[in-house]
């Protein structure tokens, strides 16, 4: 509903303004049915929020009935692997071939492809060779309160961590 609301873009714009960051450092997630279902009607709102700046992944890629007939076109940044095909990836297994696949599509049209649900260093490891870059799961880290996230960030300051990529 929120794709189709005018108001979206305004309220994007002013919660980046309250918050204090710059749109380039935000992504906005969208599930890959959701954004099937509506994908006409909501190409003008994606292109705004990408004029804004802010960044847009698909959620769940691979997962919905049209999933390969828009990559190229739709205004998107990084799909996101699904973590059913990342479950069950073992050398020559089908989830493998697709996650391949997925990476590479993405690799091919300037995406960024992200895993989700990396739950062992065997999949990590399988994930690289890959060259899929980017990944969340158990394996990597646990949700984090707030403050625990605070604590984080100070700790990778006093490192002297001048670059962290958080996928939420």
């Amino acid at each position: 509903k929120d794709l189709l609301h005018a108001g979206l873009v305004g309220r994007v714009s002013q919660a980046l303004l309250e918050a204090g960051i710059q749109a380039r450092q935000l992504t906005l997630e969208l599930t890959e049915n959701i954004l099937m279902k509506q994908i006409e009607s909501a190409l003008p709102m994606l292109d705004q929020l990408r004029a804004l700046g802010v960044s847009l992944s698909v959620d769940d890629f691979g997962t919905g009935y049209s999933s390969l007939s828009h990559p190229s076109t739709l205004p998107i940044d990084s799909p996101k692997v699904d973590r059913s095909f990342v479950r069950g990836l073992r050398t020559d297994t089908k989830e493998a071939a697709v996650v391949r696949a997925v990476v590479q599509l993405g690799i091919s049209l300037g995406k960024s492809v992200v895993a989700e649900g990396i739950e062992t260093p065997a999949q990590l490891a399988q994930l690289r060779e890959m060259g899929c870059d980017l990944g969340q799961g158990f394996h990597l880290g646990y949700p984090l309160m707030p403050d625990d996230v605070d604590r984080l960030l100070d700790t990778l300051v006093a490192a002297s961590v001048t670059e962290l990529r958080v996928v939420a």
